[in-house]
């Protein structure tokens, strides 16, 4: 099935206030939790952890970047996004309780981020969920992989995988969006006409020059790229 791109902010403010008040809990968590086995002192994990500077790229009203801050309570976790609606309400939410998440700060910033001056001091983990399929020219979602992330960071990319066909596409919005709201069941439907292959994204490192990442299919819909990022040449 060919990609057809979809709007790569979400500055509508009842798309923002749709996504904002849906239940994503427990795939939120899982997708934490992932990160954590992925990268902790546990089997199958690679033990080096998380480190003390941790940013979310594309972290819309802040899901993944709030249970980061809890589950990562020593790091500094830094949220970016381009749509002033969606931060509107990670940053309203952080703003009535500040003690709860006191190393957690939000900035909009929209890709490519420009200026290497600007980021001088890099992460130690770079994490993003759903934000690839959103661009019309993913290597900028890389480019600030490299900008951002120190040598060995931990990178973990979560996204959605476009399907074989209309069909397949079809069968799973029945399957995972048949009760949401119809904002939601048509986003997703654009979504997975947006996301990319396995291939697709292999290819999209290799352009970028970035090594040590893996490429797996998860699930029936989810592509994870994982691992400690190497750089070409390193």
């Amino acid at each position: 099935m060919e990609r057809l791109p979809e709007p790569e902010l979400m500055d509508d403010p009842l798309q923002a206030q749709a996504y904002a008040a849906a239940d994503f809990s427990a795939s939120d968590q899982a997708l934490v939790e992932r990160i954590a086995t992925r990268f902790g002192p546990v089997p199958g994990g690679d033990g080096l952890g998380l480190g003390e500077r941790i940013v979310d790229l594309g972290c819309g009203p802040g899901n993944i970047s709030f249970r980061l801050a809890e589950r990562f309570s020593s790091a500094a976790v830094l949220g970016l996004d381009g749509s002033a609606a969606m931060l509107g309400f990670a940053t309203d939410r952080l703003a009535a309780e500040p003690q709860r998440w006191p190393r957690l700060r939000f900035q909009q910033a929209l890709l490519p981020l420009g200026d290497p001056a600007a980021w001088p001091v890099p992460f130690s983990a770079v994490v993003s969920n759903s934000l690839l399929h959103h661009l019309h020219e993913p290597q900028v979602l890389w480019q600030a992989v490299g900008l951002l992330a120190a040598e060995g960071a931990a990178v973990h990319i979560h996204d959605l995988r476009r399907p074989s066909g209309e069909a397949a596409l079809q069968a799973l919005v029945a399957r995972h969006a048949a009760g949401a709201p119809a904002v939601l069941r048509r986003d997703y439907a654009n979504s997975l006409h947006a996301a990319f292959s396995r291939q697709e994204v292999e290819d999209q490192l290799a352009r970028a020059g970035l090594r040590g990442l893996s490429v797996r299919d998860r699930d029936d819909r989810y592509l994870e790229i994982s691992g400690r990022l190497k750089r070409q040449g390193a």
